[in-house]
């Protein structure tokens, strides 16, 4: 067995975002917590997988504005941040605090 082989099988597992039915109204403020989530552990690939929506999901923007600001406002810099860098990927305007 090829040592490549081995290697891949020693992997971490994929996290389990837990999210709900595609078709559920609560599936896109979930998602995007699941690719904030995935960004933070540095498994974004991870999340847009479990997801089906890509980093930066334009659909996803307008939560992840209210995500932002709640961030904001109860000093969660690190998802501000993430949120912002979200935002600007989509090339939807207003990623500055």
């Amino acid at each position: 067995m090829s040592r490549a082989f081995v290697k891949e099988q020693d992997g971490d597992p994929e996290p389990d975002y837990r999210l709900p039915d595609p078709d559920s109204p609560y599936f896109d403020e979930a998602a995007a917590w699941a690719l904030l989530t995935g960004a933070n552990e540095g498994n974004t690939p991870g999340a847009e997988r479990a997801t089906g929506c890509k980093w930066g999901e334009t659909r996803l923007v307008p939560l992840i504005r209210k995500i932002r600001e709640e961030a904001e406002a109860e000093g969660q810099d690190r998802i501000a941040q993430l949120c912002r860098r979200f935002i600007r990927a989509s090339g939807a305007r207003g990623s500055s605090p």
